[in-house]
């Protein structure tokens, strides 16, 4: 399956989209704080999707009934929120949130550390640079290698990128084709080049320890095997012909 390309005209209903899906997670963003509780920052982003108009991505999603994925420490994607999940000082929480929104999707996530020292503080700071600059690589007649190349950067600071999940197309569907790993495959001349109208959810998935994951108990949460912090951050953008156009951008 190739690249979907979008009109002009879907991708400035997706800019609406990803604009109000950014104003939703920086929200969220803020009240992850010490003493809260998953399900309150759950039950915020219901509330806040609701006022724009759209619809929770994720609910879409068969047999998961939340709005967000929200993930402690060592977990990394997919963790269902829950009451019993309160913040404490040291943890690392990440938090994944999409908007369906005038029938298309938008897909935007964060981590944040909360009383975290230098050693955790500069593992976060690796991976916002390293998606900052994957998503430069967004543009026309580049390839997906260029985005992957990117974000497997932060392995120069000694981290893992995660290799068992990848980033994806995004528009009608909430994952479509291609599969943006954070990883390079391959050749550089055997990637698929990048086309104008093309839009991506890159996501740096990476760890402070291995890369092999396990699927918890619940079905869903999905976390380092050894335990160690990890942490995301996506945004999703549109490759025009100005070039890359980040539509969660508050």
């Amino acid at each position: 399956m190739g690249i979907n390309i979008k009109s002009d005209k879907e991708i400035a209903i997706m800019a609406e989209g990803g604009q109000k899906l950014a104003e939703v997670r920086d929200k969220l963003e803020d009240t992850v704080k010490i003493g809260v509780s998953a399900i309150e920052i759950e039950n915020l982003a219901n509330k806040l999707i609701a006022k724009t108009g759209g619809e929770a991505s994720f609910k879409k999603v068969p047999k998961y009934y939340w709005a967000t994925c929200i993930n402690l420490n060592d977990g990394i994607v997919h963790g269902i929120p829950k009451k019993e999940t309160v913040f404490a000082r040291g943890d690392v929480v990440s938090v994944d949130v999409g908007l369906y929104y005038k029938g298309f999707h938008t897909d935007t996530s964060f981590s944040v550390g909360l009383g975290v020292g230098t050693e955790v503080s500069n593992f976060l700071s690796a991976g916002r640079q390293a998606l900052k600059n994957a998503l430069k690589e967004a543009k026309e007649r580049n390839r997906i290698y260029d985005i992957s190349e990117k974000m497997q950067t932060v392995e120069s600071h000694g981290y893992k990128v995660v290799r068992q999940l990848v980033g994806h197309g995004v528009g009608r569907e909430l994952h479509e084709a291609p599969q943006i790993p954070c990883f390079i495959i391959g050749e550089y001349e055997e990637s698929e080049i990048i086309p104008k109208g093309a839009v991506f959810a890159i996501e740096i998935m990476y760890t402070m320890g291995e890369p092999k994951l396990i699927l918890e108990e619940d079905g869903w949460t999905i976390a380092t095997a050894d335990g160690k912090i990890s942490a995301l951050y996506e945004e999703t953008v549109a490759v025009t012909k100005n070039g890359p156009q980040v539509l969660t951008k508050a």
